[in-house]
C-alpha cells in the first residue's frame, strides 16, 4: 500500500505541493510564488498558465525533496483560492483571459444592475450569498460579455469555466487529453450560481446571468475519485478538492454541528459547522457548503468574515511605530494589567460582519491621562477577540446551534495573551492544532478517505493533535462588563463618513 498522500494548495499568492503521513504529519513541502497581475485600479488578475506551470514545478520539487515518486502517493487532493475565475476553450487548453481573482472588484457595475431587481440579497435564498463582485457567477459574466467571441464560443459548448480547483484538477487528469471537468460542492457554493438545496447549477440563475450551462464543471463530493492524474502523478487517483476555507475546517476535524475554526491572518475567517441543513443567516453570514464525503449528505456552515485583526498590529508597527516587529505586541501589551478602559475599534474600512455599516471609521475611546502605548497595545489584542465574539454571536443567533469550542490556525494563533483573552471573552475553550498547516491537511484527508487510506472521519479525528489550550480564567460579570463597553465603543464610529 501506498504510504503518503499528497495536497496541491493553489492560493492566492503562491502553490504549494505537500504530502502527508498517515498521522497527519509533513512529509514534504514544494511552495513557489506566482505573479500579481493589476491592469486597472480595483482589477485583480493571474495568469493560470503560469499558476499550472508553478502547480507541476512544486510537484515534481517536493517528490524529489524526500526522494518520493508517484508510486508512494495513495491519492492526491487540491485546495485552492475561493471564487478566482478561469474560462478556457477546451479544445486548446488556452485561456481566454486572464484568471479574475476573488479580490477584484470590477463587476461592481454588474452586481449593481443585477441588485436593482430585488435587492442585493434577491438570489441569497437559493444560494446563501448577497450579490457582491466577490463570487464567480459575475466574474463568468464579465468575461463572456467582454472577451471577443467568447460569448459566442461559450453558446457553441467551446469554453470551459472554473474555479482554481477545476482548472488544476482539468489538467492534471489530462487537460485537452480526456481532462476531467469537475468542481466540489464547497467551490460550486462560491460561484452564486448553485441552489443549496439541490446542489445543482440553478436553471434562473444561470439565465439571468447569461451563463450557458454546459461551460460549468460537473458537481461532485469533497472526497470522491474524479480521474487519475497525469505528469509527475501518474497514475495517482485525483480524489479530494475544497475551497480553502473549507478545507482548514476539514483538517481542524469539525465535523460536528456547532464545531468551529478560526483562522486569524490580516482579517479573520470563521466557519461554524451548523450540519446537514443550510442555515440562512439574519446577521450579514454567509451560508455555504462546508464539505461533502461521497454518497454521504451535504454539511453546511456559516461563513463570518472580519475586515481588520492582524492588520491592526501591522498599523501598530508600521504607522505608528510602536513596535519593531508584529511579534513585539504582545510583550508590549503584557507591560500593563489591562486595558487602561481603552477600546480601540478597527473600522478603517467600514465594519464588516455582523454590522456591514460601510459609513463606520476606526476610533480609540476611553482615553484618559493615564493610558500609555502598552494600554493601546492591549486594546488592538483584544479588538481582535471582541470582533470575533461579535461574529460567534451571529453564528450562535442564526443556527440555534452552541458553540463548545474555538479551534484556530493562522499567523496570530502563537500569541498567548490574545488567546488566553479569546478565550474569557467567549467562555469556551480555545484550541491550537500541532500541525499548523489546516488548509494543506484538509485537501489531503479528503483524498485519502476516499481512496480507504483512512477509513473514516473518526481516524482523522484521531489524528488530530492538541499543541495548546486555552480555557476561560475570566468571571462571567467581568467579562459581560467589558463586552457592554465595547458593544457601546463600537457605536461611537457609526455614521462618521457623511
Amino acid at each position: 500500500m501506498a504510504k503518503y498522500v499528497g495536497a496541491i494548495d493553489q492560493g492566492t499568492t503562491s502553490t504549494r505541493f505537500m504530502v502527508f503521513d498517515h498521522a497527519g504529519k509533513v512529509v514534504a513541502v514544494d511552495q513557489k510564488e506566482h505573479e500579481q497581475i493589476y491592469p486597472k485600479p480595483g482589477w485583480v488578475e493571474h495568469n493560470p498558465i503560469e499558476i499550472w506551470d508553478r502547480t507541476k514545478d512544486v510537484i515534481a520539487g517536493a517528490l524529489a525533496k524526500a526522494n518520493l515518486t508517484a508510486d508512494d502517493l495513495a491519492a492526491v487532493g487540491v485546495t485552492n483560492q475561493r471564487e478566482t475565475t478561469v474560462v478556457w476553450d477546451k479544445n486548446t487548453g488556452e485561456p481566454v483571459y486572464n484568471a479574475i481573482v476573488w479580490q477584484d472588484t470590477r463587476t461592481d457595475v454588474i452586481c449593481n444592475k443585477l441588485a436593482k431587481d430585488g435587492g442585493q440579497n434577491r438570489f441569497r435564498r437559493k444560494v446563501g450569498l448577497p450579490l457582491a463582485t466577490y463570487f464567480s457567477g459575475p466574474k463568468i459574466k464579465w468575461i463572456l460579455d467582454n472577451v471577443s467571441e467568447a460569448k459566442a464560443k461559450a453558446k457553441k459548448g467551446e469554453l470551459l469555466f472554473g474555479n482554481i480547483d477545476t482548472w488544476v484538477i482539468w489538467n492534471l487528469t489530462g487537460g485537452v487529453n480526456g481532462g476531467v471537468h469537475v468542481t466540489d460542492v464547497s467551490n460550486a457554493s462560491r460561484t452564486m450560481l448553485m441552489n443549496l438545496n439541490t446542489l445543482d447549477w440553478d436553471p434562473e440563475i444561470l439565465k439571468i446571468m447569461g451563463v450557458p450551462r454546459n461551460m460549468l464543471p460537473k458537481i461532485v463530493p469533497s472526497s470522491a475519485v474524479y480521474g487519475e492524474a497525469v505528469g509527475s502523478l501518474k497514475g495517482v487517483p485525483v480524489a479530494g478538492d475544497l475551497g480553502d476555507q473549507q478545507a482548514a475546517l476539514f483538517g481542524q476535524t469539525c465535523f460536528s454541528p456547532g464545531e468551529a475554526k478560526n483562522t486569524y491572518g490580516t482579517g479573520c475567517f470563521m466557519l461554524l459547522n451548523t450540519g446537514t441543513k443550510p442555515v440562512q443567516s439574519k446577521n450579514g453570514l454567509l451560508t455555504t457548503l462546508g464539505y461533502k464525503i461521497g454518497d454521504h449528505p451535504a454539511v453546511y456552515c456559516l461563513e463570518g468574515s472580519i475586515a481588520i485583526t492582524g492588520a491592526l498590529v501591522q498599523w501598530l508597527r508600521d504607522n505608528l511605530g510602536l513596535i519593531a516587529k508584529s511579534a513585539d505586541v504582545e510583550a508590549l501589551a503584557n507591560t500593563v494589567e489591562d486595558n487602561g478602559g481603552i477600546y480601540f475599534v478597527p473600522a478603517f474600512s467600514g465594519l464588516f460582519a455582523p454590522y456591514w455599516k460601510s459609513d463606520a471609521r476606526g476610533a480609540i475611546v476611553g482615553m484618559t491621562r493615564y493610558v500609555n502605548k502598552g494600554h493601546i497595545a492591549r486594546a488592538a489584542l483584544e479588538a481582535t477577540a471582541f470582533q470575533t465574539r461579535e461574529v460567534l454571536d451571529a453564528m450562535n443567533a442564526d443556527s440555534g446551534v452552541k458553540l463548545k469550542a474555538l479551534k484556530v490556525d493562522g499567523g496570530m494563533v502563537f500569541n498567548d495573551t490574545l488567546m488566553q483573552f479569546q478565550s474569557d471573552v467567549l467562555g469556551v475553550p480555545v484550541i491550537r492544532p500541532t500541525v499548523a498547516e489546516t488548509t494543506a491537511l484538509g485537501a489531503a484527508y479528503a483524498a485519502g478517505l476516499a481512496v480507504g487510506y483512512w477509513k473514516a472521519v473518526e481516524d482523522l479525528r484521531a489524528n488530530w493533535g492538541k499543541d495548546h489550550e486555552w480555557t476561560p480564567k475570566m468571571a462571567a460579570k467581568q467579562r459581560d462588563a467589558l463586552y457592554k463597553s465595547w458593544k457601546k465603543a463600537v457605536t461611537r464610529t457609526f455614521k462618521w463618513v457623511e
